[in-house]
């Protein structure tokens, strides 16, 4: 058994296919629907905003897909990621527990969001693509495509969430340092932003919000595509990489996962460490527990509604069938700004259903005093997403000392947080709240769900 505390993979040793996890699922998730029709959308109705190849990954069931040599060149840059044994923080939990983290923070960009930035610039630059429309919640996404459409000579506008893009300025000067035009979002640029900002001049943004103006963007300027940062099965896809490194350096240190962790927005990072394992779990009946954290302030899993709804807050995406507070609901201002996003993603939400992986909520102050004990064990200061994911190992670790019972614990350590001091910073000044969404609030949200969707 290795006691390393870091495990590195050479870069002849990096995946060069992506596993898609619907090709193992029991249950298959179901189609996304054309909002006027409500019957299953076909390619050609994506095809105004997304390059074709993207597309046919988006409905793929095949099981592997090739990456492209010129993606795993850039990937080369950070990748492979180290796997870390958090040594440090198992001595100050004082548990039968081993933690191990794969640690995304060290791309360019800080977090794991690289990984399918890169492709997705490199198919849009295939199509001929001139310029690209997106949105950002915390920045980490922008900062991604950022990247990664200057390596292929595209433009890119972003539309950053009103409250992180106040909130977060550097993350805005790193998408300006490699050339992207950032909007704060509600914006006048959009006929979307325009309308939410009639209705409350005051809005924070969502970014469900920001994601109906990138859309608006793409369907109306020549050229430009549209690209997600989460959600999206090719997103999920693109992710796996994680957990497919992960699983060779796992085999390395002689240690098997009882349980993965990741936190939850979307579903980009927590798919792209659990994806693999769970197919671990479907083919050969591996027993891995898979653990989604999301804040208490936005809690779709745990608290929220499996139906059809829109991806946006407008309504101009396909409906996706996925756990839901409403395409209406506006979270709360946490820093965490990556997971204030009303729904999840089609696979992730049917693994839910099907009781394949479980759910978790966190409210902010815990997140960030696990924060804190993971910065002063191990030495790295996690992103308030980040954080949500160590939230939930302290408590599982604590868990197995009561128990008595050993585990061997790994979590996605999506991002660092050094460009989000100023949240510590308000943590340390008692300025943070902790947020947690009422009964009535879901009920009014969900309400208004049922009225437009049917």
């Amino acid at each position: 058994m290795s006691d390393a505390s870091k495990i590195y993979l050479d870069e002849k040793e990096m995946p060069r296919q992506w596993y898609n996890l619907v090709a193992d699922m029991p249950n298959k998730p179901l189609p996304p629907l054309h909002p006027g029709t409500k019957q299953p959308i076909g390619p050609e109705d994506l095809s105004a905003i997304f390059p074709m190849e993207l597309i046919r990954q988006e409905v793929s069931t095949e099981k592997y897909i090739d990456i492209p040599d010129q993606v795993r060149d850039i990937y080369k840059i950070w990748r492979p990621s180290p796997l870390h044994r958090a040594y440090n923080l198992e001595k100050y939990l004082d548990a039968p527990v081993k933690i191990y983290y794969k640690n995304e923070s060290v791309s360019p960009a800080g977090s794991h969001k690289p990984n399918t930035a890169v492709p997705q610039a490199y198919y849009n630059y295939k199509e001929g693509v001139k310029r690209i429309a997106t949105e950002t919640g915390a920045g980490q996404w922008g900062s991604a495509l950022a990247f990664a459409t200057q390596h292929f000579g595209i433009d890119l506008r972003v539309f950053m969430v009103k409250i992180s893009y106040m909130q977060k300025p550097y993350r805005k000067s790193m998408m300006n340092v490699w050339n992207a035009n950032v909007v704060a979002s509600p914006s006048n640029l959009t006929d979307a932003g325009r309308m939410i900002l009639e209705g409350n001049p005051d809005s924070p943004g969502s970014l469900g919000i920001a994601i109906s103006e990138a859309v608006e963007t793409a369907m109306k300027e020549p050229d430009t595509k549209y690209s997600l940062g989460s959600v999206l099965n090719h997103v999920l896809l693109h992710q796996t990489i994680i957990g497919l490194e992960a699983q060779k350096q796992m085999e390395i240190a002689d240690a098997y996962p009882d349980m993965v962790i990741g936190c939850f927005g979307g579903g980009s990072n927590f798919a792209g460490i659990s994806f693999p394992f769970l197919g671990e779990n479907f083919r050969d009946g591996k027993n891995t527990r898979v653990i989604a954290v999301e804040p208490a302030s936005c809690p779709k899993l745990t608290r929220g509604q499996f139906q059809y709804d829109f991806g946006d807050t407008v309504g101009l995406t396909p409906l996706l069938p996925m756990f839901t507070l409403g395409h209406n609901f506006v979270p709360a201002k946490i820093h965490a700004g990556g997971l204030r996003y009303h729904g999840a993603g089609s696979i992730v939400s049917q693994l839910l259903k099907d009781k394949l992986i479980e759910a978790q909520s966190v409210k902010q102050l815990e997140t960030f005093e696990a924060g804190l004990i993971f910065a002063r064990t191990e030495g790295i200061i996690p992103a308030p997403e980040t954080s949500h994911a160590i939230a939930a190992v302290i408590r599982e670790a604590r868990k197995a000392k009561e128990e008595g019972t050993p585990k061997t614990i790994l979590f996605n350590f999506s991002g660092h947080g050094i460009i989000d001091l100023a949240a510590y910073d308000k943590y340390f000044t008692g300025e943070l709240e902790d947020h947690e969404v009422t009964d009535a609030e879901i009920s009014k949200s969900v309400g208004e769900l049922d009225r437009i969707i049917s």
